[in-house]
């Protein structure tokens, strides 16, 4: 049997087992899926225990990703320029990093968003999931992506960091709900509005023009603050179930050479957070 897991801390809310259990039941592969907890400061032995196991692929989620490059044989290149792994394959014991939150969220905007190339993009946020996002953006050749951040020093790093031709204004909050009717589409990648604290909202989006696509990559809840108020006034929205299931999806296939059934990962998803 082939063996799997995420590793994070905290770990016990990760849907990805449900995800990846029922995809290898699907296809009748011989594997299992697990949460593994490794407390931050304990990544080293956590590891150890990992490659003792032999386990043929893993997930990293926070506060992992960064920390584990040094553990690493090799990084995919657009991995490296990143700077953050949440996908590893044993390769012949070669432990190979990569990233596919970056691709993942792509896969899913494309999707409502095909011609993305020359839309003026608003992203609020500078983590690490804002980086990954911004990066391949940027690689894919949007044009324009401006950012919105609580620390302006953060986001001045992000953007001096990106090796990728890309037009960045660093705004306030107030200067970014002045002219958010300027903007096609607005990413949401921090944390705010994630359950419990769903009252939350990250930017006031009185000001956002019509049919602009407002992103965000949370799905607990479904459709948090933010999402209920662009939707309100007209806007077109986008939770993070499709960012989550196309990395899922693109981390499977890296393991196994399979690209999986997305509409059965996103029902299942649904499923389990009680959607439809």
């Amino acid at each position: 049997m082939k063996r799997f897991a995420v590793i994070g801390d905290p770990i016990k809310h990760s849907m990805s087992p449900y995800m990846h259990n029922d995809l290898f039941q699907h296809y009748q592969i011989d594997a299992r899926y697990d949460r593994v907890h490794i407390e931050k400061g304990m990544l080293e032995t956590g590891l150890e225990l990992l490659k003792k196991d032999g386990l043929a692929g893993f997930n990293v989620t926070v506060p992992h990703k960064t920390d584990i490059l040094p553990f690493l044989d090799e990084l995919d290149p657009l991995c490296k320029e990143i700077g953050a792994v949440n996908t590893v394959v044993n390769e012949n014991g070669k432990w190979i990093g990569y990233n596919t939150d970056g691709a993942g969220y792509l896969a899913g905007i494309l999707k409502v968003m095909p011609e993305l190339k020359d839309k003026k993009t608003l992203m609020i946020g500078a983590g690490g999931a804002a980086r990954a996002i911004y990066f391949t953006l940027a690689h894919h050749g949007v044009e324009t992506i401006d950012i919105v951040n609580r620390t302006k020093v953060r986001a001045e790093q992000l953007k001096a960091a990106c090796p990728y031709p890309v037009q960045t204004a660093i705004l306030s909050a107030e200067a970014a709900e002045q002219q958010l009717g300027e903007y096609d589409l607005i990413i949401q990648t921090t944390s705010i509005g994630m359950s419990p604290e769903i009252d939350d909202s990250p930017l006031d989006v009185t000001n956002i023009k019509e049919n602009a696509l407002i992103s965000d990559i949370i799905y607990n809840p479904l459709e948090p603050k933010i999402l209920q108020e662009g939707k309100s006034r007209g806007a077109i929205v986008q939770n993070g179930i499709e960012m989550f299931v196309y990395q899922g999806a693109l981390a499977f296939e890296k393991w196994l050479g399979l690209m999986p059934d997305t509409d059965r990962m996103r029902k299942n998803v649904r499923k389990q957070l009680g959607g439809n």
